[in-house]
């Protein structure tokens, strides 16, 4: 079942979702807005493939074959539960899932990201995952997977914003945001590799390479790039041949357009090079 929704706004997009009777969409916590009253709520630490299913099978099985198979069924349910939380608490992310089923007849359900920026909706077929940076999952049909990606060591410490990734498999429809401006673009388009800002990465699809590279070598133009460039250290790399989401405001300049307009960055008489900070 297709899931039904439309994304409206412009500087602050939401996504309004139509569900028919029975159907069930959940979305991270903090990031519900509204609801009809014959939508019920519910909160849970489980995603959806450790949820519900798994929880009426245990059920099953303790009644048809005694409390041994019921119990171990509970205890299996719980366990995975577990490490889809630890999981979730070492990346930074929400603990908790919220979950929207629609009850006697068509209901709707409102959902917002927590930046100003747009919203996009990708449809997953089974064939290939999505991954996205991470805070951009806002919402998705129970027919889909959250996970967590973990990138390699290396490429996450170069990287800063690259080590944690959410992973979107199955089929269904999953909405994320992000902050300012979107663009599309194929890696394969433009040579087979793109360079950019490790705040820029929205989503790609699965079978796209993501790495992180030093931006110039060890020599007075890297230190150029680095110190004064605005780019810091190291940009992220996108190859290959898939759809590459990227935005165009990074949470890092957002807050020190804020720093500064509450006098945080005060610039001296000979401009950016000998700016003070106060405070």
């Amino acid at each position: 079942m297709t899931l039904q929704q439309e994304i409206v706004g412009t500087a602050m997009q939401m996504a309004v979702v139509s569900l028919q009777p029975g159907q069930t969409v959940y979305c991270e916590a903090g990031k519900f807005l509204f609801k009809t009253a014959n939508v019920t709520m519910e909160t849970r630490l489980s995603g959806p493939s450790g949820g519900g299913q798994a929880q009426a099978g245990a059920a099953g099985a303790g009644g048809a074959g005694g409390p041994g198979g019921g119990m171990g069924g509970m205890l299996r349910q719980a366990m995975g539960t577990a490490m889809q939380v630890g999981q979730r608490a070492l990346a930074g992310e929400s603990l908790a899932f919220q979950y929207f089923t629609s009850t006697g007849g068509e209901g709707t359900v409102g959902f917002a990201g927590v930046l100003p920026g747009e919203m996009r909706a990708l449809e997953l077929d089974g064939t290939r995952a999505w991954f996205a940076e991470k805070d951009a999952f806002v919402a998705a049909e129970s027919t889909v997977e959250f996970g967590i990606a973990f990138q390699g060591g290396r490429t996450g410490r170069s990287g800063g914003e690259g080590f944690v990734l959410e992973k979107f498999t199955g089929r269904g429809t999953v909405i994320i945001a992000g902050a300012g401006n979107f663009i599309d673009l194929n890696p394969a388009d433009f040579g087979g590799r793109v360079d950019v800002d490790t705040g820029c990465v929205v989503a790609f699809e699965e079978g796209i390479r993501y790495g992180v590279q030093r931006v110039g070598g060890l020599n007075r133009q890297g230190v150029m790039n680095a110190v004064f460039g605005g780019e810091g250290l190291s940009l992220a790399t996108l190859e290959g041949n898939g759809r590459v989401i990227l935005q165009s405001l990074t949470i890092e300049s957002l807050a020190n357009a804020l720093r500064k307009a509450q006098g945080g960055d005060k610039q001296g008489p000979t401009g950016g090079l000998f700016s003070t900070n106060a405070g």
